[in-house]
């Protein structure tokens, strides 16, 4: 069980202001959770397997395909600067 001057310490540490009221409030919210959590804990999970979801699901995604753009020379001219056939773009890494 946690009690209200736990519930104290933990909001001071995550730097939380908290009403008395408040502190009330959560500490018989929190308490609630925590029974909850020890019902679970006396379930036999032993064969069942640690999920991420109730359901499964997966993204249906197509393979990637390298396709030239047909318009290279349309991209090159919006750039601000470009060299040759690339973007020219500030350096961001010292060669040190």
């Amino acid at each position: 069980m946690i009690d209200q001057e736990q519930v104290h310490k933990v909001a001071n540490l995550a730097r939380l202001e908290l009403t008395p009221e408040e502190e009330k409030q959560f500490t018989s919210q929190l308490g609630s959770i925590l029974d909850y959590i020890e019902q679970l804990n006396e379930l036999d999970v032993t064969n069942v397997l640690p999920t991420t979801r109730a359901i499964d699901v997966s993204n249906i995604t197509r393979e990637d395909e390298l396709q030239p753009y047909p318009d290279r020379e349309s991209i090159l001219n919006g750039a601000p600067e470009q060299e040759g056939e690339f973007f020219k773009v500030p350096k961001i890494l010292n060669a040190e």
